[in-house]
């Protein structure tokens, strides 16, 4: 079993650039610590360049400019050595159509120059419910349950990094909630997790740290728990007596909307500041004679910051 230590870094990517011909610039500049046995989630739009910056550090595409360092070794001159340490679950279904998952899996154990080890493909086989579909061929497999080979393939080889690129995309909510099972327990022997994702909440439930990317370039990398008290905000909704047509005047200062055709108004403020504002405005209401019938209180989700943040950078 792996030890888990969270003060040391199994990745480093220092000024790492890609530009694909004629001059489409993929990557600009990245420079990124992945910690020892944290999960951390990368997040961004579609052509943000996610997928690129995972290609680079497991060595399927060469960077412009920069390097990637995995436990101290460069990606390009030492391959094998960096190689054998990582796992890839890519977003494409690319499987051997025509083998068994039992042959597919164990072979991709051989190609990292693992010994073959039986009881350990059955484990894992069992884990991701993979285990009575042992002797199907690919091609006769769901997606889901496609995507579940493709797994199995990254761990045979017990890679001590696990790169996990859109891992839930097109699943079932039972399937979705088995590899994030999967995925705690490879967390708890020591293996360091990075996946990327569009369930916004999968992130917010199960990273450690959260990068964010847009364009290329990495504008936000973030304790999770520190990211959602400093950029979370709260929202006071006051369901009115009677509808409004328009925010008067008096009350411009406030961070104001009307929703719910005037029936409902929504005040945003910073849950880090000094003073929230809420008595100044319930005073100002009262003042215009506007009642209110009921009021509550929701904060941002990780998913807010997320689209405020790519809304600042495009």
């Amino acid at each position: 079993m792996l030890q888990k230590d969270t003060n040391q870094s199994v990745i480093q990517v220092e000024g790492l650039g890609k530009t694909y011909p004629p001059d489409f610039t993929a990557l600009k500049k990245i420079n990124l610590t992945i910690k020892h046995g944290e999960i951390f989630a990368l997040l961004g739009p579609n052509g943000a360049g996610k997928t690129t910056l995972i290609s680079i550090i497991c060595g399927i595409t060469n960077p412009t400019s920069g390097r990637v360092l995995v436990k101290g070794k460069n990606i390009i001159s030492d391959f094998r050595a960096t190689r054998a340490l990582i796992g890839l679950v890519p977003q494409e279904l690319t499987t051997d159509a025509f083998e068994t998952v039992w042959a597919t899996v164990s072979f991709t154990r051989g190609l990292f120059g693992k010994k073959p080890n039986p009881a350990f493909i059955e484990k894992i086989l069992k884990q991701l419910s993979l285990w009575d579909k042992k002797d199907n061929k690919i091609m006769t497999l769901s997606g889901g349950m496609k995507r579940r080979v493709l797994i199995a393939k990254a761990l045979s080889h017990e890679p001590e990094i696990l790169f996990l690129d859109e891992p839930t995309a097109g699943v079932d909510v039972e399937l979705r909630k088995d590899m994030w099972a999967l995925v705690r327990g490879l967390q708890e022997t020591g293996v360091t997790i990075i996946l990327t994702t569009h369930y916004i909440e999968e992130a917010e439930e199960m990273a450690d740290r959260i990068g964010i990317i847009n364009k290329g370039e990495l504008i936000l990398v973030e304790e999770k728990a520190t990211l959602m008290q400093k950029l979370g905000k709260k929202q006071l909704s006051l369901e009115l007596q009677k509808p409004l047509k328009q925010i008067p005047k008096a009350l411009a200062d406030f961070d104001l909307e009307l929703a719910d055709d005037g029936h409902c108004l929504i005040y945003t403020y910073d849950t880090t500041a000094k003073q929230t504002g809420i008595t100044a405005l319930l005073s100002k209401l009262g003042d215009a004679d506007i009642k209110f019938k009921d009021l509550s209180t929701n904060k941002s989700s990780l998913e807010d910051i997320f689209v405020n943040l790519v809304k600042e950078t495009t």
